[in-house]
This record gives structure tokens, sequence and C-alpha cells, in this order.
């Protein structure tokens, strides 16, 4: 059984470090999740492609609570994510990378948890510290070993997509202490914690956000940032699994307490 995951986010679809690669279909009772499994160092993983193969699902519209449940299933302890995100400040640029171990959440309509009343109950998950300290130290160890530019902390704003942001919004979200700004971080990241994965997102910058670039946003200017970034991003994902070990310090299996206690 799979112990990580890798969920790539813009421009991150073609796992092409896996050996023994096989597409699988995880049955979810959110809905089936299509997944590709595979070997790299001996280790297995299992990578799922968040906006589709082809990029066709848009941010707000991604079945998030099917894809941790599956992963769930499939025996993951811990996700790796990408995502593309515009930035807040000038000193992180396009090409760098951010470990967000924060969030502020604006999304408006989906579906943020697995504990909706009933026969699941009521779960009040912790979010003290949503994105997994100990992964984001592998993973900041292996930028480090690449002499990359890797942020090791900072708010992940999450706004509900498709559009991009006004000015007005970005100097709002700037005023409360974001630094980058995507939008599939959350429910996600929630989603993984009520679970007790340890999750950990690498937000690659693309672009500076509306009313600091110095033009309009496209998405043809984050897909060539992300062509140039991959190579990159493909080696903090896969070198940094070498430091994730089995034995936790972190409180993100805490949850599963409670929900045991919930569920008895």
């Amino acid at each position: 059984m799979p112990k990580i995951a890798v969920i790539g986010g813009t421009g991150v679809y073609n796992p092409e470090l896996l050996n023994d690669v096989k597409e699988i279909v995880e049955m979810t009772q959110y809905g089936e999740v299509k997944a590709i499994l595979g070997k790299y160092n001996q280790e297995e993983i299992v990578f799922i492609p968040r906006h589709g193969a082809k990029h066709s699902v848009p941010p707000h519209l991604i079945n998030y609570r099917a894809n941790i449940l599956a992963l769930k299933q499939l025996g993951v302890k811990t996700i790796i994510a990408t995502a593309a995100v515009g930035s807040l400040h000038f000193d992180r640029k396009p090409g760098q990378y951010v470990l967000a171990d924060q969030f502020i959440d604006f999304t408006k309509m989906r579906q943020n948890s697995f504990f909706e009343g009933g026969s699941q109950g009521v779960v009040h998950c912790d979010m003290t510290v949503p994105y997994c300290p100990e992964v984001r130290a592998a993973i900041k160890k292996a930028g480090d070993e690449k002499g990359l530019k890797v942020y090791n902390g900072g708010t992940y704003v999450c706004t509900e997509g498709p559009r991009f942001e006004t000015a007005a919004e970005i100097e709002m979200f700037k005023m409360l202490g974001g630094h980058v700004i995507g939008m599939t971080s959350v429910p996600e990241v929630c989603l993984a914690r009520e679970l007790g994965i340890c999750y950990a997102n690498i937000s690659i910058v693309t672009n500076h956000a509306a009313g600091i670039s110095p033009h309009i946003l496209n998405h043809a200017e984050v897909i060539e940032v992300m062509k140039n970034s991959v190579h990159d991003v493909r080696h903090l994902i896969m070198e940094s699994i070498k430091y994730i070990s089995d034995t936790r310090n972190c409180d993100c299996r805490e949850i599963l307490k409670e929900t045991e206690m919930n569920q008895a």
C-alpha cells in the first residue's frame, strides 16, 4: 500500500520519475477517483492530477472529498500537493517556492468536511497548524540541497476561482497577512487533516497578483512559468520523500482520536 501521495496542480501532470506505472480507479462514496500508482526508489507513490489529466476540471468543481478519501482508502499517510500561486509581495518572485504553514479561506461553495451530521456525526477539527511541519521540513531540506529558493512558511489565501482576483481584493488580502494566493489548497488541506493525513503544500510562484503585476493576468503566463519550473518541482517532491520518516512528532493524526470517539 502506498504511504505517500502526490497531488499535482497546474503544470504537474506527468509523473515521469515513477517506475512500474499503472492507472488505478478507487471508488469512494463521493465518486470514483482515477490515479496513477508507481514506484520511486522502491517507495510506492500514488499520483492524482488535481484538474484531470487534460486540465479539464476548474478549481471550484474539483471533487476534493473523493480525492482525499480515495487516498485514505489506499493507505496514504502523507500528501505532498503542488499549486501554482500568485505572490502578494515583491520579495516572493516567480520561480520561487513557498511552503504554506497557514491559510485564509475565501472559498464560497465547496464541500469542506466529511462530517455533516447524521451517521458521520459532527467533528470540529483543529486547524492551528494545518500544514504538516515535518513534511515541510523535508521539502525545505531537499530544496536547500538543490539550491532552490524555498520559503518554509507563509499564508496561502484561497479564493473560489476560476476568475483571478481584483486589485482591491489583493490589497485586502495583503492587509490580512496573506503571502500567496491560489484556488485549490482549501478544502484539500482541511479534508486531509480530518482524516489524520500529514499534508504539505508546495506553492510555486508563477506571477505577481493583480495590482502588483505590471500587466493583466492570464493563465498562459502561469503555464509558461510552470514549464520552466516543473523539473525543479519534481525534484522537490521526489527528493523530499527520503527525509519523510514513518515516525512522526507532529499532531496531524491527533484528530483520529476524536473521530474514533465520535463514531463509537
